[in-house]
């Protein structure tokens, strides 16, 4: 079926929004080599300045759903875009300031600027859009898009430019975005109109805030939240150490690159990464589409068991060779961003229309902000453990996640449903 015209006003503008929270997101580690010397600090120091960046990415989910559901998602994507793209400049004038701590800030805006988009954009796709799982199988696409182009450009950019110019030009796209969404016209609710009590303007304050939340953790969202960090432990455990995993791997030693591409040591393990993005592309497109046939929870279950047995096969794979190694990882990319779509689409089946955008905000504080935790889980184990350990760990985030989703499968949803029936007759009585 095709997207009518209000479909396709909104795919269009959180398409642009997703690709550009990601091309943001992955061209800042670029830099970070690049500011060691610069400036002429420790790694300890610019981790940290980097982390300033990313704390807020996950931690800002909330109150970015929470504003969402106030302002309307339009406006908070707007507001994300225009941050985003204001915090590169300020990232480019630091080198005028020539200090690491502007190069913080700029950082911070960013981070708190990109934490709007997520549950503004979702909640939009949720509430707009008809054919939801469409829109979000392509809006899927558009962040891997983001994912793979913008290391590549700003790597390529950096070899010719200076950084502060390359932190410059890579804002443009943001700009452009902003110029773009003023002029986007759509209905934010037509898919959800009859089902919408509150306005967008209405207040939302803290004790409505407390009672909203308590009444989603007191329905089946509780078992998707839960669900949603597993899968973000996994997500973030994997993209994260995946490169330096791949780095010096027996399978990949005769593989040999370009003269011109390896002056600059870049290893071809990157390119195997980056080729598992760009599989994640088709992943979010089937999964999307998939959304629309398979129930949430039932699809979720299998893809948990399939991301489950990819980390228990990683290690002994590996050792097959090259050609089992690339698939492995082809279907790792394929099945880690399909997963994505299901997720999303639970969320909007659990939860009621009028509290999308905070739901969507506690969705990515689990995804992004909770799941980071992996990152130290992870780094631990591969330091102390060693590689096997580390996946077996990640297969026993996938485990959880599918134990969650059968249930939900099995309908464990309705227990909520009959609790919050009886304490509705509770109340009345």
């Amino acid at each position: 079926m095709s997207l009518d015209s209000n479909d396709r006003s909104i795919a269009g503008f959180t398409m642009a929004g997703h690709a550009l929270v990601h091309w943001f997101e992955t061209s800042i580690p670029i830099f970070l080599v690049v500011w060691l010397a610069e400036f002429d600090v420790s790694v300890t120091l610019v981790g940290f300045v980097v982390a300033l960046g990313y704390a807020p990415f996950g931690i800002g989910a909330l109150p970015g759903g929470v504003l969402a559901d106030r302002y309307g998602p339009k406006r908070l994507i707007l507001l994300c875009l225009l941050g985003m793209s204001l915090a590169f400049v300020t990232l480019a004038a630091a080198s005028i300031l020539e200090s690491i701590y502007a190069v913080a800030v700029g950082l911070l805006l960013w981070g708190v600027a990109a934490s709007i988009y997520h549950p503004a954009g979702l909640a939009l796709i949720s509430t707009g859009v008809e054919e939801r799982g469409t829109v979000f199988a392509w809006h899927g696409i558009a962040g891997n898009f983001g994912i793979a182009l913008g290391p590549f450009v700003a790597a390529t950019l950096l070899i010719v430019l200076e950084w502060p110019v390359v932190a410059a030009l890579l804002a443009v796209p943001g700009f452009v975005a902003v110029a773009y969404g003023l002029s986007a016209n759509f209905d934010a609710t037509a898919a959800v109109a009859d089902d919408v009590d509150a306005g967008p303007d209405e207040a939302l304050s803290l004790p409505e805030f407390l009672a909203n939340s308590r009444a989603l953790f007191a329905s089946a969202f509780a078992i998707v939240f839960v669900l949603v960090t597993f899968e973000g432990l996994y997500y973030r455990g994997v993209l994260t150490y995946l490169p330096e995993i791949m780095t010096g791997l027996p399978a990949l030693e005769g593989l040999e690159l370009f003269p011109t591409l390896e002056q600059y040591d870049i290893d071809p393990g990157f390119y195997v990464y980056v080729g598992l993005l760009v599989v994640g592309m088709a992943g979010q497109y089937a999964g999307g589409k998939l959304t629309d046939r398979v129930p949430a929870a039932r699809g979720l279950a299998a893809l948990f068991a399939v991301l489950a047995a990819l980390a228990l096969a990683f290690v002994p794979v590996v050792d097959r060779g090259l050609g089992a190694l690339l698939a492995l990882c082809g279907v790792l990319g394929f099945v880690l961003f399909a997963i994505q779509p299901f997720y999303q689409n639970a969320v909007a089946v659990y939860t009621p229309a009028d509290s999308r955008g905070l739901s969507y905000g506690y969705t990515y504080l689990g995804e992004f902000g909770l799941g980071a935790t992996s990152i130290a889980i992870g780094g631990f184990l591969l330091g102390e453990a060693g590689l096997a350990t580390f996946f077996v760990a990640l297969a026993g985030f996938a485990l959880v996640g599918a134990t969650l989703s059968a249930a939900l499968a099995l309908g464990l949803d309705r227990l909520f449903d009959r609790t919050d029936a009886d304490s509705s007759a509770d109340a009345k009585a």
